[in-house]
């Protein structure tokens, strides 16, 4: 009797799997030794998960009387797992295109937003735009980021920072979650800048009191679902108690602590997350010894994202010593107004040649770690039996292209498929 499955990738050239022992995270000796599969076949079940890998004749042996929905040959292609961006912000009106110049003119992050601009101006357009205005802009950007293989999304709140707008941006980031195929991780970030007319302490007791309890409520109202909370902890916003008192507060009400530190001053935020059992600090650009070993010994993610480096002209994030350390090093595009990037390709390429990451390293960075880092490696990250079937189909005989090519993967990517499902064909490769 036959059975039905939703989608077999037959005679892949090269399927780079990852991982095979259910691994949580990949440290960096586990990073330099992925497991990649040649001539191999893939199947994903009507469920949406993966039901066998192997060779492409023990697959045809194992299924030859099943009935597929989908069957793609990938001779001479490489299938890999849907990519993860770890950390985005995603949300909101008002790009910041005019103060790309003044950066490039020298002024710097903090000269900016002292000045009224940064965040203060993304948040008042965020804040005078209608919820569907900000959903219609979300959807195309997602839909960017899916074209470019990212198939699990961290979207931050965090230009709204007044309660009713902090709620308007998480309400646009639940709808996406019900009506797109792409994973989203929420994250509420309502600590991401002092509001205008408060202080540091004025708004930190905002959020504690009223912020958190409105989450709570709307959360067990089924509601809205946020599965992180993030503080921005910087010299001039908020500083290390402020933080830690909103981290504890999100954390009783079930969240993970997945934050941003040390990334223009050193603020001990490494030390901080590690202290706290946050699950992912990001950017770490300024962090201190005492904080890459704190990261390693609590298995707390660093978050690390080179395009803000990049774009800011900031010192680079330590990676090497982080990997050499056992740190679990992830990736993500920092996609807001600030750092225009959609694409994880681009960002695993500026990690290899700006970090010194290799090939190998920024991969598992950009898959299996950045699944950990936002608590979901048990079932996102690689291409394993049981795992959701999200995968990258690229048109080249060596996986490494999705990297090499830099800016090319708009000419590379051929198929992305969520739990099975094609949610991308690119047709410029198709009618070639």
């Amino acid at each position: 009797m036959s059975c039905k499955f939703r989608l077999l990738l037959e005679n892949a050239e090269q399927l780079v799997v990852i991982c095979r022992k259910e691994e949580e995270y990949l440290l960096q000796d586990g990073m330099q030794h992925l497991e990649v599969l040649e001539k191999a076949s893939l199947v994903v079940g009507k469920d949406g998960f993966i039901k066998a890998i192997g060779s492409t004749e023990a697959i045809r042996s194992q299924f030859s009387y099943g009935e597929f929905e989908t069957v793609i040959d990938c001779s001479g292609k490489c299938v890999l797992p849907g990519f993860i961006d770890a950390h985005t912000h995603p949300v909101w009106a008002g790009d910041r295109v005019h103060e790309f110049a003044m950066k490039l003119a020298g002024a710097t992050y903090m000269d900016i937003h002292q000045a009224g601009g940064g965040i203060n101006f993304t948040v008042e357009h965020t804040e005078d735009a209608s919820e569907e205005l900000l959903f219609n802009s979300f959807k195309q950007r997602l839909q960017r980021m899916l074209r470019a293989g990212t198939t699990l999304v961290e979207c931050k709140s965090g230009y709204g920072l007044k309660l009713e707008s902090e709620l308007k941006m998480l309400r646009v980031i639940e709808r996406a979650q019900r009506e797109m195929e792409i994973g989203i991780s929420s994250t509420y970030c309502g600590a991401h800048s002092v509001p205008k007319g408060k202080t540091a302490k004025e708004a930190t007791d905002d959020i504690i009191e009223h912020h958190l309890p409105a989450l709570k409520r709307l959360a067990l109202n089924g509601e809205i679902h946020v599965d992180n909370i993030d503080v921005f902890c910087e010299k001039g916003v908020f500083d290390l108690e402020s933080t830690k008192r909103i981290l504890l507060a999100g954390k009783a009400i079930g969240l993970h602590l997945n934050f941003h530190g040390d990334e223009l001053n050193p603020m001990k935020s490494a030390e901080l997350g590690a202290e706290l059992g946050a699950l992912a600090v990001s950017h770490l650009e300024e962090i201190s010894d005492e904080g890459i070993s704190a990261l390693a010994a609590a298995k707390c993610s660093a978050v690390l994202l080179p395009t803000t480096a990049y774009i800011l002209r900031l010192k680079q994030p330590r990676a090497r010593d982080m990997l050499r350390a056992g740190v679990i090093v992830s990736l993500g595009s920092d996609f807001n107004p600030n750092a225009y990037c959609f694409s994880m390709p681009m960002v695993m390429h500026l990690a290899c040649v700006n970090m010194k990451m290799s090939l190998n390293e920024a991969l598992a960075a950009a898959t299996i770690n950045a699944a950990y880092s936002l608590g979901r490696s048990h079932t996102h990250g690689s291409l394993e039996v049981g795992k959701q079937g999200d995968v990258v189909i690229i048109n080249a005989p060596r996986w490494e292209h999705v990297i090499y090519q830099f800016g090319g993967h708009q000419e590379l990517i051929q198929y992305v498929a969520i739990k099975g499902k094609i949610v991308f064909k690119n047709e410029r490769i198709l009618s070639l």
